[in-house]
Order: structure tokens, then sequence, then C-alpha cells
């Protein structure tokens, strides 16, 4: 299951503790202190990698605890550093300390020093002084930083598909771009945002096939909210509609309705209406509902992902849209 929202308690280790030690040594009796020092608490480390697959492993686990730092030894010796915990994140993710944004993750393989382990205490060695020759005490290693976050993850795509159920969306992400999403004939078959990337000689644009969007889901009816956050970060929206649809014109103007009580920003996005499955009726019915969309201003592509007719002129409007 594709998880995108989760919350997570994150900690630092702990500085190992200072030691108390004194040197004992053949002939020497009263051996000054030689108490080590602990050692420092491991870091919690940021990363962010694609190679991961939404939040779901932060669904499954709530805690996450670096190692804390050894104590420190006898004969000077000190304990060992904890190990730093690494933390992976697909781009897309946005860190929040309640309703504060800490971090967004955009770049891959980018990576962060998030939360700083605690400093190890001194051991009684450091505390020795002409008065004091055998100190009994040492210092307690400093504690790890700690966090409760919020983990959102939006995708990160250069075009959104977008439509109703059914329109075809995941039929044309999967013949424009390297993607293999589940398509069958029947509403709600893409339950989670698939990404494919368009690579040509000069060009790279990822695409995200955002399911589908009915009536009320700004509000959450169906899919609903869940998915909408994931068009906010895209250069611009291809708005897919089914050609067999006796409604094609309301189904236009009710998904534009659900995408500004979302966002009014998403209205101001660039958008390239797309009127799919043109193989599945006649001509004068397109010619009848190109004039009908023309009248609102509106000039639609015409395309059919099964015969791939249109497609090529798809690519290229895309590409001339973001510039490349």
């Amino acid at each position: 299951m594709f998880i995108d929202e989760s919350e997570i308690y994150i900690k630092a280790g702990n500085g190992g503790n200072g030691c108390v030690s004194f040197r004992h040594e053949k002939y020497i009796p009263n051996g000054g202190p030689n108490g080590g020092d602990g050692g420092r608490g491991g870091d919690i480390i940021i990363k962010v990698d694609n190679s991961t697959h939404g939040l779901s492993l932060y669904n499954r686990q709530k805690r996450f605890l670096a190692p804390d730092g050894q104590k420190g030894l006898g004969c000077n010796c000190s304990g060992k550093n904890g190990d730093d915990l690494i933390l992976k994140f697909p781009a897309g993710t946005q860190i929040y300390e309640k309703d504060n944004l800490l971090l967004d993750l955009t770049n891959d393989q980018e990576e962060f020093t998030f939360l700083k382990g605690g400093n190890g205490g001194w051991g009684n060695q450091h505390f020795a002084t002409s008065i004091k020759q055998a100190p009994q005490w040492a210092k307690e290693g400093l504690k790890g930083e700690s966090k409760k976050l919020r983990l959102v993850l939006k995708t990160i795509a250069d075009v959104g598909l977008i439509g109703q159920p059914n329109a075809g969306k995941s039929t044309i992400l999967s013949i424009l771009t390297n993607a293999h999403p589940k398509i069958a004939d029947y509403p709600f078959t893409t339950l989670e945002p698939n990404l494919g990337t368009f690579v040509d000689k000069d060009s790279r644009i990822i695409f995200a096939d955002i399911p589908g969007l009915i009536e009320g889901a700004s509000a959450g009816r169906g899919l609903g909210i869940k998915f909408l956050k994931h068009i906010e970060r895209t250069k611009m929206l291809f708005h897919i509609i089914d050609a067999n649809s006796a409604d094609y014109l309301d189904d236009y103007q009710m998904i534009r309705k659900e995408l500004g009580e979302f966002s009014k920003e998403l209205l101001l996005k660039p958008e390239v209406v797309i009127i799919n499955k043109i193989d599945t009726v006649d001509k004068d019915t397109l010619k009848e509902r190109s004039a009908t969309l023309k009248k609102k201003k509106i000039k639609p592509l015409f395309v059919s992902a099964a015969t791939r007719e249109g497609v090529l002129e798809l690519a290229n409007t895309v590409k001339k849209e973001l510039g490349l």
C-alpha cells in the first residue's frame, strides 16, 4: 500500500558517561586518575533516496533511535562513538514539527545532519588538581536531540495527469514513458500516484498519473484529498477527458472546480486538455465536442492511447510548454 503521510519519533544517541578510574600498577599504590571520556552519541542523518517507495517504512515503525556512545574506560581509553542512523526518504517528502516545515526534500541523494548526538562525558582524569589529586567523579554524557515529526509526501513531477476515473490516464502514461501502471476498463484502477519518465535525445520529463478525481474530492470524497496534494508540485497539467462521456464539458468543469476548492494555485498551472479514446467515437461527434470546447476558449488535443493517434503531437506539446 502506498503511504504518503506518517508521524514518527526520532532521537539522536546520548553521549556515554565519563569513567572514574585510577592507575593500579606495581610499585605505584596510589596511582592518579585515568578514567577515559565517554563516546559521542550517533547523529540522525536524513538522506533523499528515490529508490524508496512512499513512506511505508515509517508507517510500520514509529520510533528511530541512533545508538548511544559507550561509557569511558580506564587507562585513559575513550568509549566508542555511537554509529550515525541514516533515515531515507523519497524526493518530495516534507518534514514538519507540528505545523512548522523543517525540511522540503527535493534532490535525490542529498543528505542532512538533522539531529546531533550528545557529547560524551569527561573521565575523572580531567578533574585532577593539585588539591584534588584523586577525583571520585566524572561527567555524564549529554542527551541526544529528539523530535516528533510529521511526514508528508508530495510527488515531484513535471506533468500531472488528471481527470475522472477511467479516462485513460494510466494508458497515456504507459505509452509516453517507461512506466507500467495497472490498466483496466473500470474506475479507480489506479490507487496511488504512478511516475514515469519520458526520455528522448534532448528531453527528460517526469509524468505523474494521479488517481481519478470525482465530485467532492477536495472534501475527501472517493480517493479525494489524499491525492490532490500530489498535483501541487507539478509544472503543468494534462486534463484527460473520455471521448465517450455524455457530459464531457461538465466533467471538465467539475474537475476544475475540485482543483480550485483544494488550492486556487492549481488553477493557475498551464493546462493541456486531451480528449482520449477518439478511436471509439465517430468524427461528427468529435467535431461537435471540439466546437463546444472552443466556445469556452478550450482548444483540446485529440488522442487515442490505444492506437497511439495524436501521441507524437502530445509529446511535442508538453516539450514546447516546458520550454524544452
